[in-house]
C-alpha cells in the first residue's frame, strides 16, 4: 500500500474543497488538444446536419444552449485557477523577497495598498530604473516606508475592531 504524500493529507468534504478539487481536473481536461478537436468536431457535425433539419430555430437553438452554458461555467472554471495560480505565485514571491538579504521586506505587504499608493510607488520605481540617483533610492525608499507605516496602521485598526467585535 502506498503511502499517502504530505500533501494529499486527508481532509474533511467541503464544498469548496469538491470545487477546487473539480476545477483543477476540468481545466487539465479542457487544456488539451484532443478536446479542443473534440469541441470542433462537434461544431462541423452540428453545421452538417443544418441542411438536414432546414436550418431550424431548435437546430440553432441547440448550438446557441450549448455554447452559453459552457461559456457560463467556464468563467468560474477560470476565475478559480486563476486566483489559485496568482495565490501560489505570490506566496513564492513573497517567500524568495524574504530570504533575499538585500531586498525590502516591506515589499511583502504591498496587497494592502490603494492603487493611488501603488501608482505613486511604481512611479518612484519607474525614476528608480531610469535613473540610478541616490536621491531617487531614497524617495522610493521614503515612500515605501510611508506606505508601510500606512499598511500597519490598518492592520492596528482592524486588530482594534476585532478585539471590540468579538
Amino acid at each position: 500500500m502506498a503511502e499517502k504524500s504530505s500533501t494529499s493529507q486527508h481532509r474533511p468534504f467541503s464544498v469548496g474543497a469538491a470545487f477546487n478539487t473539480a476545477a483543477q481536473w476540468t481545466s487539465q481536461q479542457c487544456g488539451r488538444a484532443s478536446t479542443f478537436a473534440v469541441a470542433c468536431a462537434m461544431i462541423v457535425i452540428w453545421a452538417v446536419t443544418g441542411p438536414i433539419f432546414h436550418y431550424s430555430d431548435t437546430w440553432q437553438l441547440i448550438i446557441n444552449t450549448g455554447t452559453t452554458i459552457v461559456t457560463f461555467l467556464m468563467v468560474f472554471l477560470i476565475q478559480n485557477t486563476q486566483n489559485r495560480d496568482s495565490a501560489v505565485l505570490h506566496l513564492k514571491l513573497d517567500e524568495l523577497i524574504r530570504v533575499s538579504e538585500s531586498a525590502r521586506n516591506k515589499l511583502l505587504d504591498l496587497e494592502g495598498l490603494t492603487e493611488e499608493e501603488l501608482k505613486r510607488l511604481k512611479g518612484s520605481f519607474t525614476k528608480l530604473a531610469d535613473s540610478p540617483d541616490t536621491a531617487l533610492l531614497q524617495e522610493a525608499v521614503g515612500e515605501l516606508d510611508a506606505a508601510g507605516e500606512g499598511i500597519r496602521g490598518a492592520k492596528e485598526k482592524v486588530t482594534a475592531a476585532a478585539g471590540k467585535n468579538p
